[in-house]
């Protein structure tokens, strides 16, 4: 993406040279080689970004939906066409399989599509100002309006779709954006801004900083940063919010995922479904299965059938198109993992299928009935790793399942529909899938959390309704 694969910001449309700055290596999981280097951005660098951001903001506050259709599906089909790059980078800067990257290059355009077809959508409402008596004689009506300068900060498991959900609702609804993305995505973060650009999207409404945690955080704070997007931990975004203070700031954090099997489930099918949903991406989305809650009287066999599933599975080199476990994003982060089960199995927990382990590449590991006091039950694993509990009814599934401070999106597998509206009653989530398992997300739905797992919500138009806020005009009329 630019010379001697240095990541360099991309600010205005363009590289944005940075000959005194600190430069950190990027390592692929892969195979240990070098993914390049990347530019730590500085305060000046990030001044820069976001006062250029602001100028395009300004510049272009006037255009009308159709231009910003337009924007965007121009940089769809520019973005359609750069995924072979897309997807080279996704395999190798973070082990991404293949099945898996191609699916994630095509969705970053048909996300970007999706938003150009809901803009029209994007309804204001007429007041009857006179259902209260002094407002005879006034007319009022509500339109939506951008913030400005969006920042924007995106993690390292789907660095091209998660990219596409902030900046295109962004851009929608007339913001700028200044994006952050986790360095492992940075390079796929360089590719898009420069589809855009290609597209004839103006230069500056989507400028591009690597760095760290730092970069992010310096960011936020900036006065002419309007609103903030964070996916990440629930550490990142506790942080974000304090450095942007009153802004908004939409945050997406983290989980611990519960999926439930109740004793009249399908339960070949749920323990497919949950373990595609654990185990591939290696386990490294907010959503992935961690938690399996069963009934006791089918605990077995569902165990036994979920191991079974996970068996299936292949683990190897991501460029393998049959590889659904690929490396995780380092041998530190596997590492991390590692060390949660031997947390758990210490503790009492029974280590059912344990991992294959080849450097960062870790398989699936199952442990039943791990202890409260395990970590596995309490933090997010973000790994290819489940625990199985039993318990002795569906009231008792949903305690359990609440017991997380966590509750993003959970699921449930039952025939019951009396089951299902109880579980969508009182399982505390942002989201909850009957018969589906807990990984599987569309983009037309709200989606977010509750409790620690942030607040806000993306999807298409709930997305652009974040990124964008009431306005009210009131008119008196002049009496006749």
């Amino acid at each position: 993406m630019s010379d001697a694969s240095i990541f360099s910001p991309w600010i205005g449309g363009k590289l944005h040279a940075s000959p005194e700055a600190k430069l950190s290596p990027l390592v692929s999981p892969v195979d240990g080689t070098s993914a390049g280097r990347m530019v730590e951005s500085d305060a000046a660098i990030i001044d820069a970004a976001v006062s250029n951001a602001h100028a395009a903001f300004l510049a272009h506050e006037g255009s009308t939906t159709a231009q910003r259709i337009a924007w965007l599906s121009a940089a769809a089909d520019a973005v359609a066409k750069e995924e072979a790059p897309i997807l080279r980078s996704l395999m190798h800067a973070l082990g991404k399989p293949r099945r898996a990257a191609t699916f994630e290059a095509k969705r970053s355009a048909q996300f970007l599509r999706a938003c150009a077809a809901q803009l029209s959508h994007l309804n204001s409402e007429v007041l009857p100002l006179d259902a209260m008596a002094n407002g005879a004689g006034r007319f009022g009506f509500t339109t939506r309006v951008p913030f400005g300068v969006v920042a924007a900060i995106t993690p390292f498991n789907a660095p091209a779709n998660l990219l596409v959900q902030k900046v295109g609702p962004a851009l929608a609804v007339g913001n700028a954006v200044v994006v952050k993305p986790s360095p492992p995505g940075i390079e796929v973060a360089l590719i898009v801004a420069a589809a855009f650009k290609a597209a004839g999207v103006p230069d500056g409404l989507f400028n591009v900083v690597p760095g760290g945690r730092e970069t992010a955080l310096t960011r936020g704070a900036l006065p002419q940063v309007a609103s903030g997007s964070l996916t990440g931990s629930t550490a990142a975004g506790q942080d974000l919010a304090r450095a942007a203070g009153a802004k908004r700031v939409l945050a997406e954090l983290g989980s611990n995922a519960a999926n439930i099997v109740c004793a009249d489930a399908d339960l070949a099918d749920a323990a497919q479904r949950i373990a595609g949903a654990a185990f591939e991406a290696s386990g490294q989305q907010c959503i992935s299965a961690q938690r399996i809650i069963v009934e006791r009287p089918v605990f077995e066999r569902f165990l036994d059938l979920f191991v079974a599933a996970a068996k299936r599975l292949k683990v190897g080199n991501p460029d393998d198109e049959g590889v659904d476990v690929g490396p995780m994003v380092s041998v530190a982060a596997a590492d991390r993992v590692q060390q949660l089960i031997e947390d758990a199995t210490a503790k009492g927990g029974r280590l059912v299928l344990a991992p294959t382990r080849r450097g960062a590449i870790l398989g699936p590991a199952i442990i039943a009935e791990a202890p409260p006091e395990a970590r596995l039950m309490r933090e997010e694993a973000f790994g290819p790793v489940v625990v199985v509990q039993p318990v002795e009814d569906v009231d008792a599934a949903i305690a359990l399942a609440n017991q997380s401070e966590f509750g993003l999106q959970g699921a449930c597998f039952t025939q019951s529909l009396e089951t299902a509206f109880k579980m969508s009653r009182r399982f505390r989530v942002g989201a909850l899938w009957i018969n589906e398992a807990s990984r599987f997300r569309l983009d037309t739905y709200p989606f977010g959390g509750v409790g620690s797992s942030g607040y806000g919500r993306e999807g298409v138009r709930y997305a652009m309704e974040e990124m964008s806020q009431w306005k009210f005009t009131g008119i008196r009329l002049a009496a006749r």
